[in-house]
């Protein structure tokens, strides 16, 4: 008798593209805070010591928040699905800045980022199953 392949469910297809916009999301919501962060350290007298923090911050609460909306209409996995968004985000994050500035190097400041913005993703992804 011949073996059938299972097909995966039509949800996961769903999931994939709501990741995908998950992260896109929070990729804009990143990019607008940047540029607002941006402008301060421009016109004010913030210090630039203060960058290291504030860019964790930004990435964390746009992950959250891109992961918290694509897992608002799904039932269960919120915390898989938050957590590829973040990890989705971080890679293609660390992928354009890599490329930007020529350098390919992970160091420790690049390992908290890539732990929070997974703790960020399913964290929103958590609360926005439950919701």
């Amino acid at each position: 008798m011949e073996r059938i392949k299972e097909l995966p469910p039509e949800g996961a297809k769903f999931n994939l593209i709501k990741i995908i916009k998950g992260s896109g999301f929070s990729i804009l919501i990143t990019i607008v805070l940047l540029l607002i962060y941006s402008c301060l350290l421009t016109y004010t007298n913030l210090h630039e010591n203060t960058m290291p923090t504030v860019i964790i911050i930004i990435s964390a609460l746009s992950i959250l928040v891109g992961s918290f909306f694509s897992s608002l209409h799904i039932k269960k996995n919120g915390i898989i699905n938050g957590a590829l968004v973040g990890l989705v985000y971080i890679v293609v994050i660390y992928l354009l800045s890599s490329i930007i500035s020529g350098n390919f190097g992970f160091t420790t400041l690049s390992l908290i980022i890539t732990v929070s913005s997974i703790v960020a993703g399913a964290i929103g992804g958590i609360i926005g199953v439950n919701r």
